[in-house]
């Protein structure tokens, strides 16, 4: 790490434990989000530790973002995992053999020379571009940062826009549920009951070689995830609109596209590019989401089934995102902090952190993955969105219940959101990036200002 000395005024216990996390889980070109139970490189995780990692290194921040989108595919998708070739093929499943990327991939463009799911994860990335830049532009300028990321940000962000568009409604879907990164989260139930499940014997789930069951999914859930991968495999990982058996309006994704396309508004003028398609998409992308997404009577965006045609009635943490949007509509923004304070979430009362899932649906659970339990990179994401629509006291309520639980439980995946117990993996890198910037960010410039929307200036 460059930065060995503490920064005045924070918390040495949790500074240096989360910097001990971050550079015992470096393999050199990227992070793994956990030694035993993740060891390659995950897409979204790898945009939330980068945004950590810039307090520490900008320059191993930038190789976290650049080793992650030298596997990006032809067609601009950016996988959900880059494999590590020097890990065994039993310490994670569905491994490469499975994904078999470079060949099942070959007509959408993915890369011959390394091994990669077929699927995608939330666009984080952009806006980790931005901060990471920020943290030493002229370390970024020196190394060209920004001018080598932008177009494959672009090409990421177009194909999400573009060929994922699967409703022709203006937004993108996700296609299996491990593409929202809320993997299991009951809002995927209705459409995943529509999905036969391979058989449980013939797949082994390393997961829980690593994880207690009770925290983990079902073989049911996993025996669905396994059937709907397989058959995008099979179809040569093509994006026709009317093969795929699972497809979904995701909140959280669609508002982390707005963010994304702010960020490289940001980007596009500081290298000199065009600004304005890029505020345009994010114009059109937020009256979309509201126009779509929007549900006032459950007072939050609600999960959308394009094949079914119908909102998805459960209340996930998903539909609180959009606080991150920064156009959002005041009275909008205002619905979705007095529904997370309320009583489907407890933020601020029932709960330390806000839960993955309603705390009145018959599937919550505070112990098994995103269908209850509270994390850290959502916990972010809603207090940064707090804090921009000035929520400011609850923000800082989160912020302090966030760095609390992240230190006493070691830095853990994901936490009981009453009692803030540990669960999942230990020493979780995201968790442990997402402490340092919290320690950290409110010293420096507020995070907020890259998501504002600018003016084109010279470029108008």
């Amino acid at each position: 790490m460059e930065r060995a000395d503490l920064p005045p005024g924070l918390p040495s216990i949790a500074y240096n434990g989360a910097r001990g996390v971050l550079s015992r889980n470096w393999t050199g070109s990227s992070t793994v989000p956990s030694r035993a139970l993740y060891p390659h490189q995950w897409s979204w995780d790898s945009a939330f530790i980068a945004i950590g990692l810039r307090h520490l290194s900008p320059t191993r921040a930038q190789r976290e973002l650049e080793t992650l989108l030298s596997a990006q595919w032809a067609d601009g998708r950016v996988p959900h995992i880059v494999f590590n070739p020097a890990v065994p093929l039993t310490a994670y499943f569905p491994s490469p053999d499975f994904w078999r990327s470079s060949t099942a991939g070959d007509k959408a463009g993915a890369p011959a020379a390394v091994e990669t799911s077929g699927i995608v994860q939330p666009p984080v990335h952009a806006l980790a571009a931005w901060l990471v830049h920020q943290a030493d532009p002229a370390a970024s300028a020196r190394r060209g940062f920004l001018h080598r990321v932008y177009p494959r940000l672009v090409a990421w962000q177009r194909y999400l826009t573009d060929r994922r568009d699967l409703g022709g409604r203006g937004l993108a879907s996700i296609l299996h549920p491990w593409e929202s990164g809320m993997d299991n989260s009951p809002c995927w139930d209705p459409p995943l009951a529509r999905i036969a499940p391979v058989a449980a014997d013939t797949f082994h789930r390393a997961d829980l070689d690593h994880g207690c069951p009770a925290d983990r999914p079902t073989d049911l859930d996993y025996g669905r995830y396994v059937r709907l991968a397989e058959t995008y495999r099979d179809r040569g990982y093509a994006d026709d609109a009317d093969t795929h058996p699972f497809a979904v309006e995701d909140p959280a994704l669609n508002a982390l596209l707005i963010v994304s396309e702010h960020a490289l508004a940001r980007i596009a003028t500081a290298v000199g590019a065009d600004p304005a398609d890029h505020l345009v998409r994010a114009e059109e992308l937020t009256t979309s989401m509201l126009k779509r997404l929007w549900n006032p009577d459950a007072g939050m965006f609600l999960c959308h089934d394009v094949i079914a045609g119908e909102p998805i009635p459960e209340r996930g943490v998903s539909g609180l995102i959009p606080l991150i949007v920064p156009e959002l509509p005041e009275d909008v923004a205002d619905t979705l902090v007095r529904t997370a304070v309320g009583e489907h979430f407890g933020l601020g009362g029932a709960c330390r952190l806000a839960p993955s899932y309603d705390l009145t649906g018959a599937s919550f659970d505070p112990a098994r993955y995103w269908r209850g339990p509270a994390w850290f990179n959502i916990n972010w994401l809603l207090e940064r969105g707090l804090r921009q629509h000035g929520a400011t006291e609850r923000a800082d309520a989160l912020r302090a219940e966030a760095l609390s639980a992240a230190t006493a439980t070691g830095f853990a995946e994901y936490v009981d959101p009453f009692t803030g117990e540990a669960r999942g993996s230990q020493d979780f890198s995201w968790t442990a990036a997402l402490t340092v910037d919290l320690l950290i960010e409110p010293l420096a410039e507020p995070l907020t200002e890259p998501l504002v929307a600018q003016e084109a200036s010279s470029h108008g």
